[in-house]
């Protein structure tokens, strides 16, 4: 297998030969790691739970975790999930690249469709699957939304990412909709990544398990979401995550699951369990990013994204830039031509703004003298 350069290998190799101006402390802003602490009472849970380290965890995960994820499911988008329809992961970058491999594996010439730019794993999964891709542009002429076409008749696995990394759009519910009766039509498996579902600055962002439903697709049939702590809770590290829908597929996944072998530590289930049931601590989280992106709005008069913590700001060069941000003001963004495939994402770069908000303004002040300078 051939596997293209991450994005931040490809980034250092960029900037390798550029001296930073030392004037300016470092900032970073190309990764989507929250730099925000985690919640006291989720560490203070998993230190109470740390003696359960002398246990092997299921590869299921715990009951009462599970039963944490279904409240979150249905407070939040009202879906009532019977225990069939949930697969505990470890986060869900490692459930992104071998649910693809799974779900391929005995189908002849597989096909995969996936948004474009797009986050790498997705990429990586269908090379390791040996699937032919289909990209799914996001272009500004469509608001960086994917469309409907015919090549999706072709597809055994779709993957669409709203709200979306790394373009920050958002699918409304009639879209998601349009989606499933795709999904049904044509009989593809689609899949949502919504691990931003909770980082929004308006109207909370639908789930494609409400617009299932809603088209009267009650039973989840080929529809699957997958969600995590890591954003929700500025907990990465728990590696907590969930890939929620179709009861057939998932079945059978989960006994995949058991020789995969990525079951979480006991005293990190009891600690995403409490993050999972309590929503305070979101709200207050989902504050503060809403400060950096009005901040981002004041200084650079971008539009506020109505969901995750990105910009994805249009300039001339993205490459050009990116080295110029760095060396004359020594922060660091991600090119979008690292992002995608086939011109997809040039002309744009990524800015993670998961500082607190001084941190944040002197990073946009920066980026605004670059941009004046453009």
């Amino acid at each position: 297998m051939r596997f293209e350069k991450y994005p931040f290998e490809k980034l250092g190799e960029l900037l390798a030969p550029i001296r930073p101006n030392e004037a300016f402390a470092p900032l970073s802003l190309t990764i989507g790691e929250p730099q925000f602490e985690t919640p006291r009472f989720i560490q203070e849970e998993l230190q109470r739970s740390a003696p359960l380290l002398n246990k092997y965890p299921k590869s299921a995960g715990e009951p009462y975790l599970k039963e944490a994820v279904r409240g979150f499911v249905k407070r939040r988008f009202g879906v009532e999930l019977a225990k069939e329809e949930l697969v505990l992961s470890f986060g869900t970058r490692e459930l992104l690249f071998n649910f693809p491999q799974f779900l391929l594996a005995d189908i002849e010439a597989p096909v995969m469709a996936f948004t474009n730019p797009f986050y790498q794993i997705y990429e990586g999964a269908a090379i390791a699957a040996k699937a032919k891709i289909v990209y799914l542009d996001l272009t500004k002429e469509h608001n960086f939304k994917p469309v409907i076409d015919d090549r999706l008749k072709l597809a055994d696995l779709v993957i669409i990412n709203s709200p979306n990394n790394p373009t920050a759009s958002v699918l409304e519910l009639e879209e998601l909709k349009a989606w499933v009766k795709a999904a049904l039509e044509y009989d593809f498996v689609l899949l949502n990544d919504e691990c931003y579902s909770e980082i929004y600055t308006a109207a909370a962002p639908p789930s494609l398990l409400e617009a299932s439903i809603a088209v009267g697709n009650e039973e989840l049939r080929n529809i699957l979401v997958v969600n995590s702590l890591s954003k929700r809770s500025s907990a990465p590290g728990l590696r907590s995550g969930f890939v929620a829908g179709d009861s057939q597929i998932l079945q059978e996944y989960q006994r995949y699951r058991t020789y995969v072998g990525c079951a979480a530590p006991l005293p990190l289930q009891r600690a995403a369990a409490v993050a999972w049931e309590d929503e305070s601590h979101v709200v207050q989280n989902r504050d503060r990013y809403r400060k950096n992106l009005k901040l981002a709005h004041e200084i650079l008069g971008v539009p506020i994204p109505e969901a995750t913590f990105y910009l994805w700001l249009e300039v001339a060069d993205d490459l050009e830039f990116t080295k110029r941000a760095y060396e004359k003001y020594n922060i660091k963004v991600l090119p979008g031509s690292f992002l995608g495939r086939k011109g997809a994402g040039r002309g744009y770069v990524r800015v993670a703004l998961v500082y607190d908000e001084y941190k944040t303004k002197e990073a946009l002040e920066r980026l605004k003298e670059v941009l004046d300078g453009d």
